[in-house]
């Protein structure tokens, strides 16, 4: 079907995918080229609020920021390297918001879809899924983005525009034993940053912090990293919000302090699992500004939306040194606002379900496993100038003596 530009489109959602739900009306504001939604008179029959600023109510929500869609929908567009696939391979006619919103095609993150019907669940199909095999042609065609050659039209289906939160790496989307991962390219960076990646999300595990499971995989020239997919479980989809939509709905500031105070008002109280999740987004942070990754922004923080509405801390993505040595990262820290330190990061420890004892403790925990990275990144196959380059910025006294020093009887709260 050929899609014809438009100022209405409209809103499902598929955590069934066997049984689709129509949400609502999606309209292209003009005025600051923003997307609306209105629910559809069933979701507010039936339905819940995708998000705290998308209340069950009659009315049409209008953004009141240029340039992005109401609410959780915000989350249904494709990142900056699915623009750029849309905007070269599938040239719109016309390249509104409300475009982007529909190529993203049906593999979007999380639950919601986008449709031409009301009545039918009609969304931008790509074809199946490339598999592992096809690493090296994705990789080929990512070349061709880049360098602004054709990609040839049978194989569009390899490159999907919509696959995650976001981000400008180039990505892909691959079907590996049945299930849906996404595949991450080097942008050109003189470091193999793929493996790099696959070597800090393995390290963070041990460090007591639950990542997307992610595989190295071998291209002919570097490699890529996998990572499979956590908005897709047992063939459902899952409602999903990044920590960008989560607290700009609820009118918060974008903070680790403030995004632990949202998982303890919203967070799933069964076994009072929201206290681990805060407990976990502390060492996410301390993990963070000892790794030196400073592109820890919003929408690299993610939430998982279970049946009742309440919000589980995704696994961490996106884990890497960011090799800048900034000293700040991109969300609140502290009452030093977003300094990377770890005095910073211990001086509002108790906003994160922590004592003062506790805080301590895992600051040392954490450090300790960041201090053998070398070690570590040299067992995933990282090569021996790689881990030098980064040890410029790792290793640097500002970090270095952050992670050797011993935390403890210290004033911070």
């Amino acid at each position: 079907m050929t899609y014809e530009p438009q100022d209405r489109l409209h809103l499902w959602i598929l955590t069934d995918p066997a049984r689709p739900c129509v949400v609502g009306e999606l309209r292209l504001v003009r005025a600051n080229q923003s997307v609306s939604l209105r629910y559809s008179p069933s979701w507010l029959a039936e339905g819940f609020a995708l998000s705290e600023d998308l209340p069950l109510i009659d009315e049409e929500f209008v953004p009141a920021v240029r340039n992005t869609v109401a609410g959780a929908v915000d989350d249904a567009r494709p990142d900056r390297w699915g623009e750029r696939v849309i905007r070269f391979v599938d040239k719109p006619p016309r390249l509104s918001l409300l475009e982007y919103l529909y190529y993203a095609g049906d593999d979007r993150f999380g639950a919601l879809g986008v449709s031409t019907s009301a009545e039918r669940y009609l969304p931008r199909r790509l074809g199946p899924l490339p598999v592992l095999a096809e690493a090296d042609q994705i990789y080929q065609l990512v070349r061709c983005i880049q360098d602004s050659e054709p990609v040839p039209p049978a194989l569009k289906r390899l490159i999907s525009p919509g696959v995650t939160l976001g981000g400008a790496r180039p990505k892909a989307l691959l079907q590996i034993e049945g299930e849906q991962w996404v595949i991450k390219f080097s942008d050109g960076e003189p470091a193999d940053t793929p493996l790099i990646e696959h070597a800090t999300m393995t390290l963070a595990r041990r460090a007591n912090i639950r990542t997307a499971t992610s595989m190295a995989v071998r291209l002919t020239d570097g490699h890529a990293i996998a990572v499979k997919r956590f908005d897709r479980s047992r063939g459902e989809r899952r409602h999903c919000l990044s920590a960008a939509v989560a607290l700009r709905a609820a009118a918060e500031p974008f903070g680790y302090p403030e995004l632990a105070q949202l998982l303890r008002r919203k967070g799933v109280a069964r076994g009072e699992r929201y206290v681990a999740d805060m407990q976990e987004l502390f060492r996410r942070m301390i993990f963070n500004i000892l790794i030196d990754n400073t592109d820890d922004h919003e929408k690299n923080h993610a939430l998982i939306v279970t049946a009742e509405q309440q919000y589980e801390l995704s696994p961490a993505y996106d884990v890497l040194p960011a090799g800048q040595a900034l000293g700040f990262q991109q969300m609140r820290v502290g009452h030093q606002e977003a300094d990377s330190t770890l005095e910073n990061a211990l001086s509002m420890s108790n906003l994160f379900a922590l004592k003062p004892d506790d805080a301590l403790i895992e600051v040392n925990r954490v450090a300790a496993v960041v201090s053998g990275w070398k070690e570590h990144f040299q067992a995933c196959g990282v090569t021996a100038a790689d881990i030098e380059q980064y040890a410029d910025q790792i290793d640097r006294p500002f970090l270095r003596q952050q992670r050797e020093e011993r935390w403890s009887g210290r004033s911070h709260s």
